[in-house]
């Protein structure tokens, strides 16, 4: 895991409120919630594939969501009270990034909606482009 130093020399000034400070983007704004091209998508700040654009989805809330993590261990989950409601905030499991929130109202197979901020992403396409 990076320093909290190297995070702030790596990563944008909204990457690092995003991801270091659990802040959010506002919907419709980040560089992936319409973004299509076949790939990962890696922690922004230690690299870990999180997701993969076959588990993508356009759910219309304005970030990317994913219908599962890109393996089993890739992110954690946690109780989040914060705003006046219970959520489930997901955290990358290796450097605890905060990412965004799982809900329960996604498409099959899982009925999952990781609903996830692009500024806590990097995107890594897939050999051969789109």
């Amino acid at each position: 895991m990076r320093s909290d130093e190297d995070c702030r020399k790596k990563l944008t000034r909204e990457q690092y409120r995003v991801a270091r400070e659990g802040g959010t983007e506002r919907a419709f704004t980040g560089a992936y919630w319409n973004h299509h091209e076949r790939g990962t998508y890696r922690c922004v700040c230690c690299g870990e594939p999180l997701f993969r654009s076959g588990e993508k989805y356009d759910s219309g809330s304005g970030w990317p969501s994913f219908t599962s993590p890109a393996s089993r261990g890739a992110v954690a989950e946690r109780r989040d009270a914060s705003l006046g409601m219970v959520r489930t905030e997901v955290v990358c499991s290796r450097c605890d990034a905060h990412l965004g929130h799982v809900f329960e109202d996604g498409p099959e197979p899982t009925g999952l909606r990781y609903c996830i901020n692009s500024a806590s992403l990097d995107f890594e396409s897939d050999e051969g482009g789109a």
